[in-house]
C-alpha cells in the first residue's frame, strides 16, 4: 500500500491523513516516559545523611502552598498543586509550559 492508500484509508477510518511526503509518527505516541513530580530539594553533608534515622525532618527549598514541579524525562513542562485522588497523590497542574518554549530549553 503506497502512501496516497495509506491516507485515503486513514480518511475512511476518520483518522487525520498524513500530508505527502510527511512521516506517520503515530507510532512514538506508545513511548513511555519517566515523570517526576518535585516537592523541593535540599542539599546535606555526606555526615548529615550517614545520621539519618526515621522521623529525621528534612528542610526542602520550597515553602508550603508553593506550586510542585512537573518533569518529563528530566525537563520541566508543568507545575501544579497536590491533589487527592481516591486515597492517592495526584497533581492539578496550573501552569504548563508553551511547546514553543519546551524547544528552546532542547537546544
Amino acid at each position: 500500500m503506497d502512501d496516497t492508500q495509506a491516507n485515503q484509508a486513514a480518511n475512511q477510518q476518520g483518522a487525520p491523513a498524513a500530508k505527502e511526503g510527511e512521516k506517520n509518527l503515530d507510532f512514538l505516541l506508545d513511548i513511555p516516559l519517566n515523570v517526576t513530580v518535585e516537592v523541593g530539594r535540599s542539599k546535606l553533608l555526606i555526615k548529615e545523611l550517614l545520621q539519618m534515622r526515621e522521623g529525621k525532618v528534612i528542610e526542602l527549598d520550597k515553602l508550603a502552598g508553593e506550586p510542585l514541579d512537573v518533569y518529563v524525562n528530566s525537563r520541566l513542562i508543568a507545575r501544579g498543586e497536590a491533589v487527592l485522588v481516591n486515597e492517592k497523590f495526584g497533581i492539578r497542574l496550573t501552569d504548563v509550559v508553551s511547546p514553543s518554549e519546551r524547544l528552546e530549553k532542547l537546544g
